[in-house]
């Protein structure tokens, strides 16, 4: 059986530096091009893709069914430097036998820290606070100044616990926080550790003293908390979200906030990013980030790693578990090619 890849070694773009242990490991295996360039590749994508095996992409890169098309018969395999993979045409790609990985549980500690920092921000009201002391409003002590809640006895639901769900829970405990969920599916008592779990996100919402949003962007997230379920959360709720901003309507929040409705929020993601809602940067009770949630040294040379390691198996005529169309290999004919490259320890 025949990969369809010649003798030599894969050809594989990334568009985007990456760390250099993470391109170390690509050259050690791949005949590998980089786009040196700090900003998106455009329109330039499909030009150095052509006659590539695989393509490594960031988030900033639209795969749609044309953008295959160009690149096809040539690309074997397609990997994102993400666990989020919204930003790719995964119908056309399995149309087109290409198989998609994603980078999963490489940087779920990383984005849980975030979003217990944006907890822990909102509800101690730490912008607040911060902008008396850059203002030079600080005076005696008042003892109804500058207060927030504390975590200890809350009500924290998260939607979605998936690996970043979980370890959100995990540091929530912590602090002495009550863990309720909504999942697409039940976790294992093991995996539970304790945890309310919901079957609906109606029932989730009103229990959630602070609710926070893990889930990915899917058909079925995209928009799903929009007025109704925002009037649902208890009076005060804190809103976080380190999952995808279009899985809330940002107009129905922040008319809910204006309102008095709820309380703090914290935000890694948004609607529209980079061209946020001006509105946000008015409110003095929103704690706001540009989508750094993955952004340490650590997340970001285990994604490049982990999606390495996906395209490595695949052209070794394995399937990596982090393939999101795995059908297409019911009517591919890869295996190993011998005169590949092994891989070094």
């Amino acid at each position: 059986m025949s990969t369809g890849i010649s003798n030599a070694r894969p050809r594989l773009l990334i568009t985007r530096r990456l760390p250099d242990t993470v391109l170390a490991r690509a050259r050690n295996y791949f005949d590998t091009t980089v786009w040196p360039e700090d900003k998106p590749i455009g329109a330039s994508l499909t030009t150095l893709a052509r006659g590539c095996d695989a393509l490594l992409v960031m988030v900033t890169e639209r795969i749609d069914a044309e953008c295959l098309r160009e690149l096809s018969p040539n690309l074997k395999a397609l990997a994102t430097y993400s666990a989020g993979y919204d930003h790719i045409d995964l119908p056309a790609a399995t149309a087109a036998g290409i198989p998609v990985f994603t980078a999963p549980d490489a940087l779920h500690h990383a984005v849980a820290e975030i979003a217990l920092y944006l907890i822990l921000a909102a509800a101690r009201r730490t912008r607040v606070a911060e902008s008396v002391l850059r203002e030079r409003t600080w005076g005696p002590f008042s003892p109804g100044a500058m207060l927030g809640a504390q975590l200890t006895g809350k009500r924290l639901g998260i939607y979605g616990m998936g690996a970043i769900g979980r370890e959100i829970a995990t540091r929530a405990r912590a602090f002495g926080m009550q863990i309720h969920y909504h999942n697409r599916s039940r976790l294992g008592a093991d995996q539970e550790c304790g945890a309310q779990y919901h079957d609906s996100l109606d029932s989730l919402l009103p229990v959630s003293e602070v609710f926070c949003v893990a889930a990915p962007s899917t058909a079925e997230t995209r928009l799903s908390i929009g007025y109704p379920q925002l009037k649902a959360l208890p009076a005060g709720a804190i809103l976080v979200n380190i999952g995808r901003g279009d899985l809330i309507d940002e107009r129905a929040l922040l008319e809910l906030i204006k309102t008095g409705h709820l309380g703090p929020v914290g935000l890694d993601v948004f609607q529209n990013e980079p061209n946020i809602d001006e509105r946000w940067l008015q409110l003095p009770d929103a704690v706001l980030l540009p989508h750094i949630g993955s952004a340490t040294v650590e997340a970001r040379i285990a994604t490049g790693l982990r999606a390495l390691g996906a395209l490595e198996q695949h052209f070794a005529g394995a399937p990596a578990t982090s393939c999101l169309n795995p059908q297409v290999y019911d009517s591919l004919t890869a295996r190993a090619d011998p005169a590949l490259p092994k891989l070094e320890s």
